[in-house]
């Protein structure tokens, strides 16, 4: 057989490929459709790795399995080939978790991995696509190394691809290729989705306290939806072969390219089959995960819904039943900025560090690497710890099932349990998408100029029979305690006298078209004969959640 060629192509820079919060996200049809969008990128990220340490090195590619992730593979192995890498390693038929990858990468010590997934933004032809970049540590790019791919992408002129380089991503195991002008043949090797995600989650769970809460006499009878992503291998291997559950437990098991039709998003909006599952009264325990396995939503018996915040601090606060923490110890905890201040309620009644950080899941690499965090999470429902460097839906599932098992109790009443011990976090978000770019950068601005003025700390918002006097309000900024890298202009957050919080943020997980607007809500409650309230009371104030105050805000802002 003849050496593959390496083929030189011209190309031109497109001005609107830097990195957002979880890599580039655009409409499925651009990178399909526009010539060269897809290699321009892909060579960015190659380009950005330095050449000594992209020579011969290993990288992992996974995907969630939606539509052109086949074709992006191939392209992307294609070009790694070019461009020196040594190895690929690649999930069977381009199946991969997000969590799985940045076990991979750890475990084989590879240089970094590129996840094709827009998480839980719909697939298919007419959805969304998503490429990126985790680096060594096994966790999303940093600010730095996002600025560089942006940088390279902006003056790119070539890139280099092996068009006639093929591979069979359905073969489990190695395969070769003789490349011209290169004198180590290049690797691929196709890999079991499971199998390494797995090894690591025997180490750090106590399965078979699991499996007996699953198939024992009291039984607990779980609901889980797969949601047509990539988690379908993981729940049916994980959950059901290895932990005993019923084969029936687990629906929506088959990746799908358009995962059926619904955004593969596990909140209440979506996951509706779940819902009306759980509230049949059937099931004691419910999950759903979004595409690539990294959000995760549970819900208890008859739909008890527990929200990501909350979720995130009784993980912190029985941490104990964990085999891999009462081995390792607990360092830490750390949160996004707006998510709910539950967490940090945790770590002060067990005297333990609270890290507030922007949102993105690459501000926690940092505090993990360096020792000083063990759980960390999210409020658009993502949860994680120190055993990978992204969130973990499946993890945080096991985390619960771990918890019940040990305390004896359901879903309700764990979680009842804690706010009565700690207080209750009313919490919400509202999400303002489709934005014109112009008017919400504006709108953001003038926001911002209001709350920055010395007379707002004084302000007083009068919500039914309650007052809520404005204690500061900022520009969330934040300094790495690790290397002291600064970020600015983080979300704009108002506190009050009483705890309660309102957070403005424009976000960068979007798919490109147009600016999304979220605003955050808490309210806390201590008075467990208040915990029994609707979080959001759209009508009247003599709800915990204060949609007037919400309403106030945007008046002093006109």
């Amino acid at each position: 057989m003849h050496p593959i060629p390496v083929v030189t192509v011209q190309t031109a820079p497109f001005d609107d490929q830097r990195p957002g919060t979880n890599g580039l996200r655009r409409k499925t049809a651009v990178f399909e459709g526009r010539k060269n969008y897809l290699q321009n990128y892909i060579q960015s990220v190659l380009s950005s790795i330095d050449l000594r340490d992209r020579q011969g090195c290993t990288m992992v590619v996974g995907s969630d399995g939606r539509y052109f992730s086949r074709a992006a593979i191939e392209v992307i192995v294609q070009m790694a080939a070019a461009n020196g890498i040594g190895r690929l390693v690649i999930g069977h038929n381009g199946l991969l978790s997000t969590p799985a990858v940045s076990c991979i990468i750890r475990k084989i010590k590879a240089i970094g991995g590129i996840i094709l997934t827009a998480s839980h933004n719909p697939g298919g032809p007419g959805g969304d696509f998503g490429i990126k970049f985790n680096v060594a540590n096994g966790g999303p790019s940093p600010d730095t190394v996002m600025e560089r791919i942006y940088q390279v992408s902006r003056t790119l002129e070539e890139y280099a691809i092996c068009p006639d380089l093929r591979i069979d991503l359905s073969r489990l195991g190695r395969q070769e290729f003789d490349l011209e002008n290169k004198f180590k043949p290049f690797r691929v090797e196709i890999i079991d989705s499971v199998e390494v995600y797995l090894q690591l989650l025997r180490n750090i769970f106590d399965f078979n306290a699991i499996k007996s809460l699953l198939t024992g006499s009291d039984q607990l009878k779980i609901h889980i939806d797969a949601m047509n992503g990539v988690m379908g291998p993981y729940v049916r291997r994980i959950l059901c072969d290895e932990l005993g559950a019923p084969a029936n437990s687990a629906v929506n098991c088959v990746p799908l390219e358009d995962f059926g039709g619904r955004p593969p998003e596990p909140n209440l909006t979506y996951a509706t089959s779940l819902v009306d599952a759980m509230k049949g009264g059937d099931f004691g325990f419910g999950a759903a995960f979004d595409a690539d396995g990294d959000r995760y939503m549970i819900l208890g018996e008859n739909g008890f819904f527990v929200n990501p915040a909350d979720s995130v601090a009784i993980m912190a606060a029985n941490l104990s039943t964990i085999p891999y923490f009462r081995q390792h110890g607990i360092k830490g905890f750390s949160r996004s900025m707006p998510t709910s201040t539950a967490l940090d309620r945790v770590a002060k009644a067990m005297k333990l560090a609270l890290y507030e950080t922007p949102t993105g899941w690459r501000y926690f690499g940092n505090l993990m690497d360096s020792g000083r965090c063990s759980l960390c999470g999210e409020e658009s429902f993502g949860t994680g710890s120190d055993h990978v460097r992204e969130k973990d839906g499946l993890w945080s599932v096991l985390v619960w099932l771990s918890i019940m098992a040990a305390r004896k109790q359901g879903v309700e009443q764990i979680v009842r349990e804690h706010w009565a011990k700690f207080g209750r976090n009313y919490f919400c978000r509202f999400d303002y998408e489709g934005l014109d770019p112009r008017a919400a950068f504006y709108l953001i601005r003038d926001l911002e100029a209001v709350i920055s003025d010395k007379a707002f700390t004084s302000q007083k918002f009068a919500v039914g029979d309650h007052i809520y006097s404005v204690e500061r309000a900022d520009n969330f900024e934040y300094i790495d305690p690790v290397d002291g890298t600064v970020a600015r202009n983080q979300g704009l957050r108002i506190v009050f006298t009483d705890a309660s919080r309102l957070v403005f943020r424009m976000s960068g997980s979007g798919g490109g078209m147009g600016a999304t607007i979220r605003i955050y809500a808490e309210s806390f409650e201590r008075d467990p004969e208040r915990h029994n309230r609707e979080t959001q009371v759209r009508r009247g104030c003599d709800g915990p959640f204060q949609w007037k105050l919400y309403c106030d805000l945007w008046f002093v802002l006109d």
